[in-house]
């Protein structure tokens, strides 16, 4: 026999409530129409479900047994309904971000920690890449938001930007680095130490490149590349090398105190560090806190990383 679900659940609203109009009103139903429903369903079954003359109602050995299922019925759907308030809260759900590397494992992991200590219920997947796979990953879906440094977006991209942070480079060394001693080094200075390179496909390997010619410099060491920001920390403060990194990847990691910025003057990239999302694609609440979270953010970094390169990168 197929019964109605809805049949079901307004008995276990009545049976959890103790009466019908109680269970009525639990439902936001009126107490007539949920008093026809049980009737209809006991003519249907043949069989009575609360045993006559009982106040408050007591079901029969079978009404009990029903509503015990129209009870899981009716968890489930103010369950539904509890995912979809949130949802629209922007409370829970799932948030896409994908990412230049460096800028997510030196800021966006522990913004995304911070994030996550808001809104609990919203898990993060995170990956990994540059302007040209993010740019394909929000254009097949794959992604719902990238932080990345963008130039200039092609017109017609379908693609929408938003700045957090002006790009600002620096020469990174180690907090014992020998240079440190001299109040400014110079270009001829540099040319003493091996490099670490950028990764290839890193927009810093550009950067690299912009900073040798404005010094003059034609060529340099090169002893270590390719390595995550993770190895490329280690390796410099294990050594003398020199790299290039973004100032707030070596702001992010002032406290450590194990890598610092020489005190010379480079010239800094014509791009920004943002949000770069798919304008057409419709709008997910939770992809909008952590938009608005990580912009949050980067506007109290923004001000402290500013008094740090006064203070660290003379002349920058």
């Amino acid at each position: 026999m197929k019964l109605d679900e809805r049949h079901l659940v307004q008995l276990a609203a009545v049976v959890q409530a103790g009466g019908v109009t109680e269970g009525a009103a639990a439902l936001g139903i009126s107490q007539p129409a949920i008093s026809r429903t049980l009737s209809q369903l006991e003519k249907r079954l043949g069989e009575p479900l609360f045993v006559r003359g009982k106040r408050p109602l007591v079901p029969t050995q079978l009404g009990k047994a029903l509503a015990e299922h129209g009870q899981i019925i009716l968890s489930a759907s103010r369950a539904a309904s509890e995912v979809i308030d949130s949802f629209r809260r922007g409370t829970s759900g799932v948030v896409r971000v994908g990412g230049s590397p460096f800028f997510m494992d030196g800021l966006i992991a522990r913004m995304i920690a911070g994030f996550q200590d808001r809104y609990p219920d919203i898990s993060v997947e995170q990956s990994y890449g540059y302007l040209t796979e993010l740019r394909a990953l929000l254009q097949s879906g794959r992604i719902d938001v990238a932080v990345c440094p963008v130039d200039v977006l092609d017109e017609g991209s379908g693609l929408e930007f938003s700045e957090i942070l002006p790009g600002r480079n620096v020469v990174a060394c180690s907090s014992t680095h020998p240079l440190l001693i001299k109040r400014k080094p110079t270009s001829g200075d540099l040319l003493e130490y091996p490099w670490i390179a950028p990764p290839p496909g890193s927009p810093l390997l550009a950067d690299l490149r912009s900073i040798l010619h404005s010094l003059g410099v034609a060529e340099i060491k090169i002893r270590f590349s390719g390595g995550s920001l993770a190895s490329v920390l280690n390796y410099m403060t294990a050594s003398n090398a020199l790299t290039v990194l973004p100032h707030s990847v070596v702001f992010a990691f002032r406290k450590e105190g194990q890598i610092t910025a020489l005190p010379i003057n480079i010239p800094h990239p014509d791009r920004s560090l943002g949000l770069l999302r798919l304008s057409a694609a419709p709008r997910i609440p939770a992809v909008d806190a952590f938009a608005g979270h990580i912009a949050e953010a980067f506007a109290d970094l923004g001000q402290l990383i500013k008094r740090h390169e006064q203070a660290i990168v003379w002349g920058a």
